[in-house]
């Protein structure tokens, strides 16, 4: 729901940088697998890796992004491979024929290797763990050890979901196992939009994905009320988060057949205060449901009459979030819609461990398999 780098929650969107970050402090490799030596990121431009995520290439041939979950994937020969990146504010775990090997803590400017490899081909996997809207990470490629070869990227998945949502769909504090992880790294190294719901159910469907989210954003309101004049729909159309008026170029090759959207926790989860713009839940509730039919009506335009528009909406007590949000699939159904539908997932086995009562790494394979049955009634045909 919310977040930012390393403030309370009181103070996230009060700073404009609500963030999910993810991670574990330390690598998870031994340090014979993974090393790091500070080097200057490669000038060439790469052809040897790929991704689905929102990024914008630089001139030099790196790629800059801030969307939590942007993976890169690449093939090579040989020994080892080194991952060339630039950012000292994010997380990433580094996977080596689909077997996480190490995970990268606020690298910096820095080439990091995974060594000792059987000399044949492998894959390798790339994956930013944390959110950083107010911050750009920057990749460089991958880089063949000595004798060894980069080779071209693995090709493009047929199936495409589009997650958008806020700290639930980034997997905002999920591997804390407790709900104050401020004495155990805070959020920032207890989160893995890795191992969020999205991600899960869409390697199950073998599926290219975006994870499009931003913790404390809502449809026309955010977390208690803060940074007001903006919401989710004022950073949806960028690549980078941070710049003003950016604009996200979409690949020709990108038309998700599915979109799951999460947004209303934050809208509706805290009560109103003096001075925001309405006065009463009546009030917030048409704004709500006036912005989500324009926001319904953007998805439809940029994806087609084809794709399927997934509404999502959870448990949050004594509210109107999961009502309003399935009124909304009815009146698109009613308008002779039949491609949006509605989702509503909660459970008891539910623990809710992770940072400040956000879903656990648990509660994703929970929520992940919920999410699954839901998009078996659909009649995808992918």
């Amino acid at each position: 729901m919310r977040t930012a780098p390393h403030l309370t929650r009181r103070a996230l969107l009060a700073a404009a940088a609500a963030s999910v970050t993810t991670g574990i402090a330390t690598a998870a490799a031994a340090p014979s697998q993974t090393s790091a030596a500070p080097r200057s990121l490669p000038a060439a431009a790469f052809a040897g890796f790929r991704t689905a995520g929102r990024v914008k290439r630089a001139a030099d041939g790196s790629v800059q992004y801030t969307w939590p979950g942007i993976a890169f994937e690449g093939r090579f020969r040989g020994t080892g491979v080194g991952i060339a990146l630039d950012d000292s504010v994010n997380d990433y775990d580094i996977q080596i024929d689909g077997t996480t090997v190490g995970t990268l803590v606020t690298p910096g400017r820095t080439t990091s290797w995974v060594k000792d490899l059987t000399d044949t081909e492998h894959t390798v996997r790339l994956v930013k763990r944390t959110e950083s809207p107010w911050a750009v990470g920057r990749f460089g490629g991958f880089l063949a050890a000595r004798g060894g070869k980069i080779l071209p990227a693995p090709a493009a998945r047929s199936r495409q979901i589009e997650f958008i949502g806020d700290s639930f769909t980034a997997g905002y504090g999920n591997a804390s196992g407790t709900r104050d992880c401020s004495a155990n790294g805070g959020v920032d190294r207890n989160s893995n939009a890795d191992l969020a719901f999205g991600p899960l159910t869409a390697r199950k469907l073998d599926a290219d994905y975006q994870q499009n989210a931003f913790s404390g954003r809502g449809m026309v309101r955010n977390y208690n009320g803060g940074d007001p004049g903006t919401d989710y729909r004022t950073y949806y159309d960028r690549a980078l988060l941070n710049v003003d008026g950016d604009v996200w170029r979409k690949p020709r090759d990108w038309r998700p057949q599915v979109v799951v959207i999460g947004l209303g926790i934050n809208d509706f989860s805290t009560p109103l205060h003096p001075g925001e713009p309405w006065t009463t839940q009546s009030e917030l509730i048409t704004a709500y449901t006036n912005a989500y039919h324009g926001f319904l009506d953007k998805l439809r335009t940029r994806y087609g009459s084809r794709t399927f528009l997934v509404v999502s909406a959870t448990l949050v007590a004594g509210t109107a979030f999961a009502e309003t949000a399935r009124d909304i699939v009815r009146e698109r159904n009613a308008q002779g819609d039949d491609r949006v539908s509605y989702w509503y997932y909660d459970d008891p086995g539910l623990d809710r461990l992770g940072c400040d009562w956000h879903p656990s790494l648990h509660d994703h394979r929970i929520i992940s398999g919920l999410l699954d049955q839901h998009l078996a009634t659909l009649p995808l045909d992918w």
